[in-house]
């Protein structure tokens, strides 16, 4: 079993189950993309590069896209905590598909733009 699936079933179900959701949506808008652990968080790498992360808190979800994705995306993040690179949600108020996907999307570009 990996770090990433072994982390996820220590989880409350709940959390389990949204944190898998954002797993899949990551997985499924970048199929390229590398499964890994970094500071015991579960985070993808694209071309060998920070893409984002994730993790289940006590009294929260937090994403980590970085701090590029959500500047330009924070309009769309209105109601959800923020910091520099870090979105903070709770179970009721999950972050909706499309914002995710355009989160990574937007990191994609960012890394693409880097090695060229």
């Amino acid at each position: 079993m990996n770090p990433v699936e072994k982390y996820l079933q220590s989880l409350p179900a709940p959390e389990m189950a949204e944190l898998r959701r954002i797993r899949d949506i990551v997985m499924a808008t970048v199929p390229e993309a590398t499964e890994t652990t970094s500071y015991g968080i579960p985070t993808f790498q694209y071309q060998g590069k920070y893409l984002i992360g994730f993790y289940g808190y006590k009294q929260h979800i937090s994403l980590f896209p970085t701090s590029g994705p959500i500047e330009a995306m924070k309009s769309k993040l209105a109601g959800y905590k923020l910091s520099k690179g870090t979105i903070q949600f709770n179970l009721d108020k999950i972050i909706p598909e499309p914002v995710i996907r355009g989160l990574v999307l937007y990191r994609i570009d960012q890394i693409d733009k880097e090695n060229n």
